[in-house]
């Protein structure tokens, strides 16, 4: 490895600045979906949105019979990493689970 010296030519302005935002405030939240399946029965889907989020029973059933009705429902909302973390603990239970940016 070389050493130049302090001012070795380069500028200020040559130098890349780095960032100090987070990424919470450089990236849009991510939304984690649950989509509907003709596998699982609609109490065992509320069970588990409970379980994994701490939901009331009657925000998980909101939520269940919106997978149920629509096709799909969001659960939840944030930083990426806590959102790939629920879509894991989402599938390890066989629910159909990803997630996307929020638009």
């Amino acid at each position: 490895m070389r050493a130049f010296p302090h001012n070795a030519g380069t500028k200020t302005k040559d130098i890349p600045l780095v960032s100090t935002e987070t990424e919470d405030e450089t990236t849009p939240p991510w939304q984690v979906v649950i989509f509907n399946d003709p596998v699982n029965l609609m109490s065992f889907v509320t069970l588990i949105i409970r379980r994994v989020f701490g939901y009331s029973e009657q925000k998980a059933t909101e939520m269940m019979l919106d997978v149920h009705h629509k096709g799909k429902a969001i659960v939840w909302t944030g930083e990426r990493e806590k959102a790939e973390m629920y879509v894991q603990q989402l599938q390890s239970y066989q629910l159909l689970a990803s997630m996307r940016k929020c638009e």
